[in-house]
């Protein structure tokens, strides 16, 4: 067997003589060369499919969990967007009662007359002190921030609501407390108890006290309470009797007209008549009288009088 070999320049070319022992071993290689590769193609093969790379199954099984960790990340960021607006309605519910505690605060300020300057609930408070060396910081779980900022708040809320109750009952104590002259300016013309009448000279029983003054002049209340009585009254003239809780009223006299009306809720100081001389009465003064568990008593003892 000859095998020929052509070479690149025109011409040239070689030949070789093949003896049987080659001849033998070149047939052989062709013939088991595609047997090789089968079997390498057929030993890879199973080696992938070992692996799971050529596994359908398999294959679906990884979008399988794919899915499921999309899914899983979807819900992480769904609780998340819960958790975050759960956090941002209890920031609300804060921001709620410390303008509660505001207004409380201010609401105390006035009452008491403190000075705002010293207690601005409308600016921040100042803080500071020093750090220490080395310190590292760890940020705290915010839940238990807020948990703990709303607790702090509670109780400043109850205190300051014991506060004001306290201040606004003291506050009420002092308003309806009977005290001072029912008049700015006058003078007292006739006390309480046994006179002579002006009108018929004979001895009689006065259930109060008259003050003079001016024609037209300022009747003020001497306590807080509720009008009971605005209109013309036999002998008393145009009269305003006012209801001071804890036993107490009062009367005003002889006005020439009234500034209130029946129910209205008048404050310590108010003007509830001017001065007059209407009814049984000889010039312009205020008759007044003041009445303990439904029974006259010297109003002498009431103006000049202080709480204690």
């Amino acid at each position: 067997m000859n095998i020929i070999i052509v070479g690149k320049r025109h011409g040239q070319s070689k030949t070789y003589s093949l003896g049987p022992v080659a001849r033998f071993l070149l047939l052989t290689s062709i013939c088991v060369l595609p047997f090789a590769m089968g079997a390498t193609g057929y030993l890879l093969a199973a080696h992938l499919a070992d692996k799971g790379l050529l596994d359908p199954i398999a294959a679906k099984a990884w979008e399988e969990d794919l899915d499921d960790q999309r899914q899983e990340l979807q819900q992480i960021r769904q609780h998340a967007d819960l958790e975050l607006d759960g956090l941002t309605l209890r920031l609300a519910e804060l921001q709620a009662k410390l303008l509660r505690i505001d207004a409380l605060g201010e609401r105390l300020i006035d009452i008491t007359k403190i000075n705002a300057d010293e207690f601005d609930f409308s600016s921040v408070p100042a803080v500071g002190g020093p750090g220490t060396l080395g310190e590292t910081y760890q940020a705290p779980e915010i839940q238990s921030v807020l948990d703990n900022l709303a607790s702090r708040i509670d109780r400043r809320e109850q205190q300051l609501e014991v506060l004001d109750d306290l201040l606004l009952a003291n506050k009420i104590k002092t308003d309806t407390f009977v005290a001072g002259r029912p008049i700015k300016r006058g003078w007292m013309s006739s006390r309480y108890g046994k006179r002579t009448d002006p009108f018929n000279g004979r001895l009689a029983w006065h259930a109060g006290v008259d003050f003079a003054g001016k024609e037209g002049s300022d009747v003020i209340a001497v306590a807080s309470g509720i009008v009971t009585w605005a209109s013309d009254r036999y002998g008393y003239g145009k009269l305003v009797e006012i209801n001071h809780g804890n036993g107490y009223k009062t009367r005003y006299a002889h006005g020439a007209e009234l500034k209130v009306k029946l129910g209205d809720v008048v404050r310590k100081g108010d003007v509830v008549a001017a001065m007059g001389s209407s009814g049984r009465s000889t010039g312009p003064h205020v008759h007044f009288e003041v009445y303990k568990n439904g029974r006259t008593v010297d109003p002498a003892a009431y103006l000049h009088r202080t709480l204690r």
